[in-house]
């Protein structure tokens, strides 16, 4: 399972920048604070919800078989993997192995061995010490955001890397997605009533289908539309809806259920009103 870790540091380009086991997440940086606390709450007081989409895997799903491209020097191992958008290799993306991670404070951290995927996608990091690996991490295009794998119950932890001396350790691809889907209406900060009320966005390149989320801000009240599958670029609300303000997103898959693009996390409106069962 891969997750998306943003780093907090001003950008200097704008965006460029998957199964059905598969889910994404991407975080803001402002929204890093807020996900720690929230995963604190969760374990805490089981009210915590939706601060990603990660689904939990086993470490092993991140680990492939595979032919290697370079030989490992002596008493060092190889990691080896690929990088895919839209099924298709990317070139010039950079990969970081990380001794340390952490996906809520800090990122990747520790000793840091870095790689760039060739024209077919492919990278491979070289002369690394062996021992475990605690994050590996793909740049998405020219942003700050770093897709990587998770593991555990929710996908909160990173999945784990363990480099042994003279082999080299196959990684399963990884798979790219955009920030750029762009969300049409309500626009960000709207009140509106909740009758009649339709969300719709523009059509992103190669969708087969949208799923969408709409998250209340009252943690108490449970959402009646999340991951929501739709063909169509909008969507009339026909369930109940409580008076207050949510948060909208919109994910766009291609026809064999690869993640391309999502909106972002920071859309929200207000109803002033409620829509009757």
């Amino acid at each position: 399972m891969f997750s998306a870790f943003v780093h907090g540091r001003k950008k200097t380009e704008p965006n460029s920048r998957g199964s059905e086991n598969e889910r994404f997440g991407l975080m803001t940086a402002k929204k890093i604070l807020f996900a720690y606390l929230c995963v604190m709450t969760a374990l805490f007081l089981s009210g915590c919800k939706n601060t990603t989409e990660s689904v939990a895997t086993s470490p092993g799903d991140t680990v492939v078989a595979g032919v290697e491209k370079v030989k490992p020097a002596a008493g060092t191992g190889n990691v080896q993997g690929k990088v895919l958008y839209n099924n298709q290799p990317v070139e010039n993306i950079e990969v970081k192995l990380c001794e340390q991670f952490s996906r809520f404070v800090g990122g990747c951290g520790g000793r840091i061995f870095t790689a760039r995927t060739d024209k077919e996608g492919d990278y491979v990091i070289v002369n690394v010490e062996p021992k475990t690996y605690e994050g590996l991490m793909a740049r998405v295009f020219d942003t700050d955001s770093y897709v990587f794998a998770t593991s555990g119950i929710g996908g909160i932890s990173s999945a784990k890397y363990d480099v042994t001396a003279d082999k080299t350790l196959f990684i399963s691809p990884t798979h790219l997605f955009k920030s750029d889907l762009k969300l049409s209406s309500p626009k960000a900060a709207a009140k509106l009533g909740a009758k009649d009320l339709e969300l719709s966005w523009e059509a992103y390149p190669d969708a087969a289908y949208y799923k969408f989320s709409v998250h209340p801000e009252d943690t108490s009240v449970t959402s009646p539309y999340v991951n929501e599958r739709t063909d169509a670029t909008s969507f009339t609300i026909d369930k109940p809806m409580q008076g207050g303000t949510y948060r909208w997103q919109v994910h766009a898959f291609n026809d064999q259920d690869r993640k391309l693009a999502e909106s972002s996390q920071d859309f929200r409106f207000t109803i002033i009103d409620t829509v009757a069962p």
